[in-house]
């Protein structure tokens, strides 16, 4: 086995493409984002390919965008997460199985029983991707009138936490004696009631559900808040992240390790995976190209509502050709994404049409090239503490993710950055992770 560093690659598969033109690329498929079939083979080419994980994010409402726009986007339709991982769990066997799952809109009780669910039925490849809803529209669909305030769902969100890995741990490992002789299915000693009683959730349990294959689900965390980023450094053990370039990213990784540190974890335990978006191309022109190419496909009515959505404040009555207003009031929407987008216009000087075609397309980091030059860009980011691998982000299917899985992977497995074959079972195998042990029982 090579002592090289080695990368760890998740898919970043919901919607199959953050791009909004991706679905009208030619060749795309236009219904790939709710087809199972196309949706079975992707998968299947990722895990052909060795990446760690397949990993859906999800919406809790229809994008808060006009439906002039909205009428364009390939997100209006997706599959429930746990219900696509269920089907996609029996099609595959050793890629990860990643799914959000809100601590502002769930119960603990819930999102602990189908990650355990999910878990045993992957025999050990679930992971949960804890977020707190940044989109203040989900809230009318859960029976309240307003959105949970920042720092309120951050702190139901670190009791939520608490409060799941509680319940995977309600049964010893060997709880289960199942002695048909004595007619012994489990030993009461081994089972322990949580009891939770705390500022945001009373739970007795014990979880109905035997403790998951890996002990717990892989946690993953996607903020860049100061309160996400604390989460992350107590919780998780793989981050979402989007830097935009090397030095945010070395400063963000250092900031999240050094915080997890402090937190009494170990460095490696926890994994840095920023979201990249690849165009792969014979040539660096030819990649350009394509992006161009795609790039244009975005409408600017689509484009306009998008930027909306990152300010979380309507920009439609901006003028187009001007600067970013600099007045534009605060919101409760996420406030990484709203720094990013003023930060953004700033640097690059940008009007607000320019702006809304970077987001109206996929306004994040992106490695655009030949296999050579995209594999040496990710290679640097490894060797410098920037990344500890990525959130692989395709720009339009199937031919982009056959452009990473056929061209770009050989190339990172010919230097040595990423495995040829899968050393374990488990997503924590894959991830280089050790297995939680139980709070309750040794």
């Amino acid at each position: 086995m090579s002592t090289t560093k080695q990368l760890h690659l998740t898919a970043f598969m919901r919607p199959v493409s953050l791009h909004t033109g991706a679905w009208r690329y030619p060749g795309a498929f236009p219904d790939a984002n709710f087809n199972l079939g196309h949706l079975k083979s992707f998968i299947k080419a990722l895990e052909d390919a060795k990446f760690d994980a397949f990993f859906l994010a999800d919406h809790l409402a229809v994008l808060n965008m006009p439906v002039e726009a909205l009428k364009r986007s390939h997100t209006v339709t997706s599959f429930e997460p746990f219900t696509l991982l269920s089907a996609l769990s029996v099609e595959t066997e050793r890629i990860g199985l990643a799914a959000t799952a809100s601590t502002t809109y769930e119960e603990p009780y819930h999102v602990a029983r189908r990650f355990a669910s999910l878990d045993h039925l992957s025999n050990g490849r679930a992971a949960w991707n804890i977020v707190t809803t940044g989109n203040p529209e989900s809230s009318k669909n859960f029976s309240r009138d307003e959105h949970m305030e920042h720092s309120d769902r951050y702190k139901r969100a670190r009791e939520f936490y608490d409060v799941v890995t509680g319940l995977w741990d309600s049964f010893a490992d060997d709880a289960f004696v199942r002695d048909q002789q004595t007619g012994t299915y489990f030993d009461p000693e081994r089972l322990h009631v949580l009891n939770h009683r705390g500022n945001e959730f009373q739970v007795r349990g014990p979880l109905n559900i035997a403790r998951p294959v890996q002990g717990w689900p892989v946690i993953v965390q996607a903020g860049q808040s100061e309160p996400g980023k604390q989460l992350a450094a107590e919780t998780a053990e793989a981050v979402f992240c989007s830097p935009r370039d090397l030095a945010s990213a070395k400063t963000l990784y250092e900031d999240i390790k050094g915080r997890a540190t402090a937190a009494g974890r170990e460095r490696s335990h926890i994994k840095i995976l920023p979201a990249a978006f690849i165009v792969i191309g014979d040539t660096i022109e030819e990649a350009k190209s394509k992006r161009l190419k795609l790039d244009s496909l975005v409408h600017y009515d689509s484009a306009i509502a998008s930027l909306s959505i990152a300010l979380g404040s309507d920009a439609s009555g901006f003028d187009p050709d001007g600067p970013l207003p600099t007045d534009i009031p605060d919101t409760n929407a996420s406030k990484t994404g709203r720094a990013g987008v003023l930060k953004l216009a700033q640097d690059e000087n940008l009007t607000v049409r320019q702006l809304a075609q970077r987001y109206g397309g996929y306004s994040g980091l992106a490695f655009v090239g030949t296999p050579e030059s995209v594999a040496d860009e990710m290679q640097t980011w490894l060797a410098e503490e920037a990344a500890d691998g990525f959130t692989v982000a395709f720009p339009f299917l199937p031919q982009g993710l056959e452009d990473v899985t056929q061209r770009l992977i050989p190339e990172l497995q010919r230097r040595g950055i990423f495995r040829r074959e899968y050393q374990g079972s488990t997503l924590r195998e894959h991830l280089g992770l050790p297995r939680p042990s139980n709070r309750f029982f040794t």
